[in-house]
């Protein structure tokens, strides 16, 4: 018979050691590796290397004298002969004061778009009746010729600013009705759902359930949107009115005109710079806002919410309802 009290295998006995997390791969071996991600400093070298190499082949391509150039200096000048005409831009065609006047007229059309478009979109995602409504309009909204809407505008608000600023507004308030109203609608329904079973009401539901929930995204929307407006606006700026400055636009047509194509094309590369500087501004802003989605400090989140917060606790003092004293025994 065998001892029952014997000792056991040790090797079964022993605790089991704790697992060791899985190493990550080296990164060049994530280089072509299907969806895989790369550094960020990696991500910032190669988008270096690209532009190092269309510099290249533009230098290359319109290296020598003008007849025995590959394309032609009508097409495409070298950067050399944009630097020297750029002195001639800044100063003799009033460069910084059309970029400001494109940028405010963007800034003014884009706005009002927004301020419109948002409101719209929240109800139109939270009420199926209006999403119906307003269907028809954002279906032509987003699906117009824009460049047809050139004539129209002229007719119905002249060849000044308004037109330029209506243009912006006509070409962007349904993008956004509809990008807001999907967002509203993603909201996963458990978030209504408590909201419900905590007694909020159905306004409640829609200002501190829906509308907080869905505004990372709208926000996401908007600043995708503001690109395409920097570029609707040069169509805008196809007519100057008097003395008024013509925005970038209008620099443009003015150099086909005169045949200076280097201003075309110095005006075709400060658009791109100028929209990716201002598109991480706003990304800035949106990360900062929306910390738990998109990272960053937060630091606008948190002066919201205090702000709010001192919002609330006035409305508190302002309209606290004085309970009524309760009757006792005895009084009538």
């Amino acid at each position: 018979m065998t001892d029952s009290r014997a000792p056991q295998n040790k090797s079964a006995a022993a605790p089991a050691s704790p697992a060791e997390p899985p190493r990550r791969p080296p990164w060049w071996r994530n280089l072509f590796a299907l969806r895989g991600s790369i550094p960020a400093w990696l991500g910032v070298l190669v988008s270096l290397l690209c532009i190092l190499l269309l510099l290249l082949l533009w230098t290359w391509a319109t290296a020598g004298i003008p007849e025995e150039r590959v394309i032609s200096r009508a097409v495409m000048p070298s950067p050399s002969e944009m630097v020297d005409s750029f002195k001639e831009l800044w100063f003799d065609r009033a460069l910084t004061r059309n970029l400001f006047v494109t940028l405010k007229r963007v800034l003014l059309g884009f706005s009002l778009a927004a301020l419109i478009g948002i409101p719209l979109g929240i109800l139109s995602g939270c009420f199926a009746v209006l999403q119906s409504f307003l269907l028809p309009l954002t279906i032509f909204g987003r699906n117009i010729p824009l460049a047809a809407l050139i004539p129209l505008t002229f007719a119905a608000f002249g060849i000044g600013e308004a037109q330029k600023i209506m243009f912006i507004f006509i070409a962007c308030v349904m993008f956004i009705v509809s990008d807001t109203a999907t967002a509203v609608r993603d909201v996963e329904e458990r978030y209504v759902d408590t909201a419900w079973t905590l007694g909020a009401r159905k306004f409640q539901i829609i200002t501190k359930v829906l509308t907080p929930l869905a505004m990372p995204s709208v926000f996401n929307s908007l600043r995708l949107l503001f690109g395409l407006a920097f570029g609707y606006i040069m169509l805008a700026e196809t007519i100057k009115f008097g003395g008024e400055a013509g925005g970038l636009g209008d620099i443009i047509r003015q150099s086909q005109r005169r045949t200076i194509p280097e201003h075309i094309w110095t005006i075709l590369v400060l658009i791109p710079v100028l929209a990716v500087g201002i598109d991480r501004g706003i990304y800035w802003i949106q990360r900062s806002l929306f910390p738990h989605r998109y990272g960053g400090y937060g630091l606008l989140n948190r002066t919201f919410r205090w702000l709010f917060g001192r919002w609330d606790d006035l409305k508190t003092m302002v309209f606290k309802k004085t309970p009524k004293p309760v009757a006792t025994e005895g009084e009538e």
